[in-house]
């Protein structure tokens, strides 16, 4: 190889991801964003396979955190790609030595939502619309716990695959659902926002239900240092989204909670005079909750406070969290702590008995 042709692969900028549809779909925001601010840019797409993409049928709280980054983060340990794109709820709070979170981009609606079965036709419009004994199919143990303190007629079946496989699986007669919950980041950005029937949120009719950390977000995790990639990545940056998702962020690790903890969290930036919400305002409000696996225990807590550095962002969630944990939060996470079947794992069945059974084939 001759030093030009050297020098021209040294200049490619490498960009790890997953390699589901969605996670190409999300780097191709990112490279278009990147393409024009810096013009002469060249990239290379490098996907990857992680854990989460390869075991389809191990529950997801059974895994374990990491399982969507590991690879990846090995491979940027390595030097093996310059950055990587994460959807950042999968981004466990804590990264390996040498790396960081060296960007957030402008957040996608960060709710979740919900998706009826076809057969229903207009029959639903909301949750509360759903008679007893009906399934909701999630992955997530947050999902379930928070839904079964607001609705505990319902039943709870877990639903793995990427976003065409759940709608698939939702559609199935043959499988029982009768709705499933998703983020709206993920629907909105592979066109099938036309699917959703309700945004949820803490003010959704009949209770609130709050996003999972990150959620609708981007992360751009670099290595430690690397100057010339975080100047780089610096033109895609969203500094409210970045400072919300510090805090939710530093309020899970607080907790020590993951994905498979049901802890809901939302944030929202307010005009200083009249509390309106406004992007970009000084005054960040954040909200959160830590709910039994039963829903029957649950405690919720708000804090506002002005931040302009991702420090007193990080310090605004120690604050909340450690109000939560004053409040009775630490009793609730050490029960969930005991019911764990693994490291970092609670599963959707330990949600008792609205937990649903597999339909008879």
């Amino acid at each position: 190889m001759s030093s030009e042709q050297a020098q021209q692969q040294e200049d490619v900028i490498r960009i790890g991801t997953r390699r589901s549809a969605l996670a190409l779909k999300q780097v191709d925001l990112i490279m278009a964003a990147l393409s024009k601010a810096h013009p002469g840019a060249k990239f290379k797409v490098c996907p990857l396979a992680t854990l989460g993409d390869r075991d389809k049928v191990t529950p997801l709280p059974q895994m374990g955190k990491g399982v969507w980054t590991n690879e990846l983060e090995a491979a940027l340990v390595a030097k093996e790609v310059d950055f990587i794109v994460h959807s950042l709820k999968d981004m466990p709070t804590s990264v390996p030595a040498g790396c960081l979170l060296g960007c957030v981009t402008k957040r996608e609606d960060p709710r979740d939502v919900v998706i009826f079965n076809k057969r229903h036709g207009d029959k639903y419009k909301t949750l509360a619309d759903l008679p007893e004994g009906s399934v909701v199919g999630t992955s997530s143990v947050r999902r379930a716990a928070q839904l079964r303190r607001r609705y505990p007629g319902l039943l709870f079946k877990d639903v793995r695959g990427n976003i065409e496989t759940r709608l698939s699986k939702l559609d199935d007669e043959a499988l029982g659902y009768d709705c499933i919950i998703l983020a709206a980041a993920g629907l909105l950005r592979m066109d099938f926002g036309g699917r959703i029937s309700q945004y949820l949120s803490s003010g959704s009719e009949g209770g609130g239900m709050l996003h999972a950390v990150g959620q609708g977000a981007l992360g751009l995790e670099v290595r430690e240092n690397d100057e010339k990639m975080l100047g780089l990545l610096k033109a895609v940056e969203d500094t409210p989204t970045m400072m919300a998702c510090f805090a939710e962020r530093s309020l899970l690790r607080q907790l020590e909670g993951g994905c498979s903890v049901p802890i809901g969290v939302e944030t929202a930036w307010l005009d200083g005079e009249e509390d309106q919400e406004e992007e970009g305002g000084k005054k960040l409000r954040i909200r959160a909750t830590v709910v039994s696996l039963d829903g029957k225990e649950y405690v919720d807590g708000e804090m506002v406070q002005e931040v302009a550095s991702l420090a007193q962002a990080d310090s605004l969630g120690k604050k909340l969290a450690q109000d939560l944990v004053d409040r009775g939060a630490q009793k609730i996470l050490d029960a969930i702590n005991k019911v764990r079947a693994g490291p970092g794992a609670v599963k959707l069945g330990d949600l008792g008995v609205n937990a649903a059974a597999p339909p008879a084939v």
